[in-house]
């Protein structure tokens, strides 16, 4: 039996990059500032924390009001209206669906994501693989802030607890994801869209299609 961690944004799914900087322009407009993010300035960022996509764009303003900024963000992602931009641009990355059902047949799998609590079931259920991930395979680990602590390593560890697996495989798109591999002395997938670059060095295998890891089953 073994184990597969999924990272969620830029490997499962494609064109939450674009949502995000449809949903950051509307609090920037919102919050009377004149800057806009643009569609390549959004590519560039994207892997970042919120707050960080602010950081870069507002250099002079204070901490405490891109932590505001980031919040607004999320409560607009976490609204109808959000839920709408996001619907709009996010789908499953090519060969999403193929490899997660197969997986389900043969092993376990969870998806770990830096996002906050509430939002990674809506994400989940737009792009349509709900019934691949319950209530206890689907982790937020919420990094979004200067002051969290908890990492991806730290959730994964304690989910681990009492399980004992053949191999456990991570795939993920960034140089993060590489680490959390590390540090659970996991086999490690890097994953890049086809056509992007790969955000990393690090990995044992660099894959563009899913499909790829079907020789792992």
């Amino acid at each position: 039996m073994k184990l597969f961690i999924w990272d969620l944004h830029g490997t499962l799914e494609q064109g939450n990059e674009i949502a995000a900087v449809e949903v950051s322009n509307k609090i920037l407009e919102s919050f009377g500032y004149s800057q806009r993010f643009d569609e390549l300035t959004g590519k560039k960022l994207y892997g970042l924390k919120w707050y960080e996509y602010y950081e870069y764009l507002l250099p002079d303003e204070t901490h405490e009001r891109h932590i505001e900024l980031q919040e607004a963000s999320f409560a607009l992602s976490n609204s109808p209206e959000g839920a709408t931009i996001i619907a709009k641009h996010i789908k499953p990355s090519l060969h999403a669906l193929l490899i997660l059902g197969a997986i389900k047949l043969k092993h376990d799998q969870i998806v770990v994501s830096n996002t906050v609590p509430e939002s990674l079931p809506f994400y989940l259920n737009v792009l349509g693989i709900t019934n691949y991930f319950g209530k206890n395979n689907a982790l937020a680990v919420n990094q979004h802030s200067k002051e969290a602590t908890r990492t991806k390593a730290d959730v994964i560890k304690d989910y681990l607890i009492g399980k004992i697996y053949d191999e456990i495989i991570v795939i993920g798109d960034s140089e993060g994801d590489m680490l959390l591999a590390d540090q659970i002395s996991a086999k490690a997938y890097l994953y890049a869209h086809g056509g992007t670059p790969f955000r990393s060095k690090k990995g044992h295998y660099k894959i563009n299609d899913l499909s790829e890891l079907l020789i792992e089953l």
